[in-house]
């Protein structure tokens, strides 16, 4: 499976490596040369089940099945719902999928888990270490320094407008005690954090150096995990019996 930019310059890479890059060197985001066919799961399939299938598609050969289904089922451990991600039932034909059952309450902590043990698989084969660097307004930051705390191959800093959280949000962040962590508190918006991240990431010499990589919605590895919650949904409620791509 290889992953190209959306602006067209630069080489495809796998999975494993579009994970890690965050953006494209040319500044796009990678997506799939070509989507995968996931067929319609069994009924006795769980949660886990169906997201090692779908992210063993997109990770090709860069991620073996067994691996993927060892780091799915060590993400959603914490989770507090055996489901992960449960649908609930608010009227005849009304239903509500219930994303809140991580660490730290957040639906970023459905693909901040599975991300952040998918960095660890790919940077320890490679001996290699990188700096993740992020914007939040709260629930970014608290998803991502649940995830990545305490990691031997990942350093993170998580950028957040003073003032500007709320107080859960901003303990969450700021209480964790580990090395790797580092949370920063800007004097400005959100957009001003922002701002600074992408100034970071647009100096590509810098970039390289400090091997710079984001977690934000610019991930794919985020993307794909998020499918899984859209695809098991679908299913529940009646999706065509067909292929799904």
């Amino acid at each position: 499976m290889q992953y190209i930019s959306t602006r067209g310059g630069s080489a495809p890479v796998n999975f494993a490596e579009a994970c890690l890059a965050g953006l494209a060197p040319d500044g796009g985001l990678y997506t799939p040369v070509e989507y995968p066919q996931i067929e319609r799961p069994g009924e006795k399939e769980s949660y886990t089940d169906i997201a090692t299938r779908i992210l063993s598609a997109f990770a090709g050969d860069s991620i073996p099945e067994d691996t993927v289904r060892l780091l799915v089922e060590r993400a959603y451990a914490s989770f507090a719902h055996q489901s992960v991600t449960p649908l609930f039932q608010v009227g005849p034909d009304r239903w509500l999928l219930e994303l809140h059952h991580g660490p730290t309450l957040a639906f970023k902590d459905v693909a901040m888990q599975i991300l952040a043990r998918l960095f660890d698989y790919a940077l320890a084969r490679r001996g290699e270490r990188i700096t993740i660097v992020g914007a939040t307004s709260g629930d970014t930051g608290s998803a991502a320094i649940e995830a990545f705390k305490g990691r031997e191959t990942t350093d993170i800093f998580i950028l957040h407008p003073k003032g500007r959280v709320s107080d859960v949000q901003r303990r969450q962040m700021t209480t964790v005690l580990d090395a790797n962590v580092h949370n920063i508190a800007i004097e400005g918006s959100f957009d001003d954090c922002q701002a600074l991240v992408k100034a970071l990431f647009n100096d590509h010499g810098f970039r390289d150096e400090i091997r710079l990589a984001g977690v934000n919605s610019i991930n794919w590895g985020r993307i794909v995990a998020q499918i899984v919650y859209y695809f098991t949904a679908g299913v529940s409620l009646g999706a065509p019996h067909r292929p799904v791509s």
